[in-house]
């Protein structure tokens, strides 16, 4: 396909490869020059009409990489605020001749539009979109669980048998969503926990096991408890009492990072809230993966705009 909108596109084996690919992005960080000619002449287009300076950042840096010409277009500020449609954007962008398309909305189905619109004859990457998608972000939390449980073995290995627990907001979690899609093609088990009111309508038909005590979670020893931000700027209601409360009976504290596996990883996507979801002394224990997450990001994305553009593979 020429498009990334969403992790339940994915086989097994493509998303394996996509890791494979990542890995050989990797080795090109290590290099004294770390940029490949692969995307010369093509231009990226990162499109943003919600912000995140991280995840544009690490698009930005995995297309410089790669030798590509860099477009930031920041919707707010723009024409788009002042009343330009999605489509106008789009022609605007097909006039300046965009090869990719990275796209973060706050419309769940945007990117999703653009690809299937016509309006644009160029490869779109979901960036994420509303409370849908994000699917390089599950790449890079499956990239970074396999390079920490395999090592120097890890290409060509799945996640089968990982058991690994998401807690916290479910229901306005793309990164949740994009995870459980992904690691379940992968093999993984996949638990949720989360306060009742944060989760999702539906949440029978997905593949996971459900769960609402973090401590009884913590006591099946789980290979990966990936942790979610409070996403507050989503909600319009009160979801729980407090974040004292929300502290004390669903973040990670130091008494439960103290009771998981030696072994065991910790994850967040950030940015964090310390002292809500995680602690400082989980978030930068030993067992934390969050910065190497974030390098690992621009693997793949590196990995995912080389598959859509390069010309010698596909997605």
């Amino acid at each position: 396909m020429r498009h990334l909108l969403s992790t339940r596109d994915l086989s097994r084996e493509t998303a394996v490869g996509i890791l494979d690919v990542a890995e050989d992005m990797a080795d090109v960080a290590g290099r004294e020059v770390k940029k490949l000619p692969a995307l010369r002449g093509k231009t990226v287009v990162n499109l943003f009409f919600e912000d995140s300076t991280r995840t544009r950042i690490s698009f930005e840096a995995a297309a410089k990489r790669l030798s590509a010409d860099v477009i930031n277009f920041s919707a707010k500020g723009s024409s788009v605020s002042k009343g330009e449609s999605l489509k106008d954007t789009a022609q605007t962008l097909a006039a300046m001749g965009a090869d990719a398309v990275v796209v973060r909305h706050q419309a769940s189905g945007a990117p999703s539009v653009l690809a299937q619109s016509g309006w644009i004859d160029a490869g779109i990457v979901n960036a994420g979109d509303g409370t849908h998608e994000h699917p390089t972000q599950a790449l890079l939390d499956a990239f970074t669980i396999r390079r920490r449980l395999h090592g120097a073995s890890a290409r060509g290995r799945d996640l089968d048998g990982v058991t690994v627990t998401i807690v916290g907001d479910i229901l306005h979690s793309r990164v949740a969503r994009s995870n459980v899609w992904l690691l379940t093609t992968l093999g993984a088990h996949v638990h949720l926990v989360a306060p009742a009111t944060l989760v999702p309508l539906g949440i029978g038909d997905w593949p996971v096991t459900i769960g609402y005590d973090l401590d009884a979670a913590i006591d099946a020893s789980p290979d990966v408890v990936m942790m979610l931000r409070i996403q507050a700027e989503r909600m319009h209601a009160a979801f729980f009492p407090n974040a004292r409360e929300y502290s004390r009976e669903w973040g990670l504290d130091d008494e439960r990072l103290d009771r998981l596996p030696a072994a065991s990883l910790v994850m967040h996507p950030g940015p964090m809230n310390r002292g809500l979801e995680i602690s400082a002394n989980a978030a930068d224990s030993a067992r934390s993966t969050v910065l190497e997450q974030v390098a690992n990001g621009v693997s793949i994305r590196m990995a995912v705009l080389y598959l859509l553009l390069s010309g010698t593979g596909e997605l």
